[in-house]
C-alpha cells in the first residue's frame, strides 16, 4: 500500500468534482475546489475520520468494498478505479461483464464514415452500434432482438436458411475459429458473468463445430484483412477489414471499405442508397 500516492490521488480526484455534479449546493464558503472530505465520506458511506486519514497518508488498509464505494463517490473511470486499487495494495476485482455502453464519440465516428460499413462489437461479438451502410451490407440490427445481434451465436446456431454461412461471407471457417478464440479469452476475463458463461454453454450444446474449436484451447487468431459478402441485392462485395481496439471498454470498431474504383465500391455506393431507403420504410 502506497499511502502517500494514495492520499495524493484521492485529493486530486476529490478536487476536480463540482459539487453540482453530485447534487450538492456549491455554497459560498468553499476554500478549495471540488468536494469537501466530509462530502466524499458521505457519498461513500464511510466516516469522515476514516476518509480524512486516507487523505493524510495515515489510514488503515482499505477493504475492496470501501475502495469500490470511494470509486463510486469520486466518479472514477475504470482505469482510475484500477489505479486506486493498485495504490491501496488490493488488486481490482474482475469486471462483472463486458461493457455494452458505447461512447457517443464512437457513435458519431460511425456516422462520419458514410462510405464504410462500420460497427462496434462487445467482447462477446455482440453488435452494439452500427451505421446505415453496415446495416445495409449485413442486416438491419435495429430490427433484431438483442440476443440475435450476437455474431458468434448467429454464426454457429443460426446460419442462413439455405445453408450458407451468415451473410454469405467467404471466410466463414476463419471467422468461426477466430470467434471461438475471442470468446474463450472473454470467458477468462469475465468468469463470473452469467451472460458469458451462458453463451458458452449454449454454443457447446448446440454446435458440434463450436465444441470442436473450443476444445482446441486457442486464444490467438490471425487478423482478417479481406473478405467477401454474398449480398442478395448487389451480389459479391469484397471489402478490406480494419479493426480498432477500444481497450478501456474491451470493445472493437470493425470497418469495412472497398478498394477505390472497384466493382465492390460501386456496390457499397448502391447499398448506401438502397439500404437507407429500405431502413426508412415504416414497418
Amino acid at each position: 500500500m502506497d499511502r502517500r500516492q494514495l492520499a495524493d490521488f484521492l485529493r486530486s480526484r476529490r478536487e476536480r468534482i463540482d459539487p453540482a455534479d453530485v447534487g450538492l449546493p456549491a455554497g459560498t464558503r468553499r476554500r478549495t475546489p471540488g468536494l469537501r472530505r466530509e462530502e466524499v465520506a458521505q457519498l461513500a458511506y464511510i466516516s469522515t475520520e476514516y476518509y480524512t486519514r486516507l487523505e493524510q497518508a495515515r489510514g488503515p488498509h482499505p477493504s475492496r468494498e470501501v475502495l469500490a464505494q470511494i470509486a463510486r463517490a469520486l466518479r472514477l473511470s475504470d482505469p482510475e478505479r484500477d489505479h486506486l486499487h493498485h495504490l491501496a495494495g488490493t488488486p481490482p476485482a474482475p469486471r462483472p461483464g463486458p461493457s455494452r455502453e458505447v461512447r457517443q464519440s464512437m457513435v458519431d465516428l460511425l456516422h462520419r464514415l458514410p462510405q464504410a460499413a462500420a460497427f462496434v462489437i462487445s467482447a462477446t461479438h455482440e453488435v452494439i452500434a452500427w451505421n446505415d451502410l453496415a446495416a445495409a451490407l449485413m442486416e438491419d440490427f435495429s430490427a433484431l432482438p438483442r440476443r440475435d445481434r450476437n455474431l458468434i451465436r448467429r454464426a454457429f446456431l443460426s446460419p442462413d436458411h439455405d445453408g450458407r454461412p451468415l451473410y454469405g461471407i467467404s471466410d466463414a471457417d476463419e471467422f468461426a475459429a477466430s470467434a471461438a478464440n475471442d470468446l474463450r479469452a472473454a470467458a477468462a476475463r469475465y468468469p463470473d458473468d452469467p451472460e458469458v458463461t451462458g453463451l458458452v454453454e449454449e454454443l457447446l450444446a448446440g454446435s458440434e463445430e463450436f465444441a470442436r474449436l473450443w476444445a482446441e484451447h486457442c486464444v490467438i487468431a490471425p487478423p482478417t484483412l479481406r473478405k467477401t459478402f454474398d449480398h442478395p441485392l448487389v451480389g459479391p462485395v469484397t471489402v478490406n477489414c480494419d479493426v480498432l481496439d477500444i481497450t478501456d471498454l474491451d470493445q472493437r470498431v470493425v470497418i469495412y471499405t472497398a478498394t477505390p474504383g472497384s466493382r465492390s465500391e460501386e456496390a457499397l455506393r448502391l447499398l448506401s442508397v438502397v439500404g437507407t431507403q429500405r431502413l426508412d420504410v415504416p414497418g
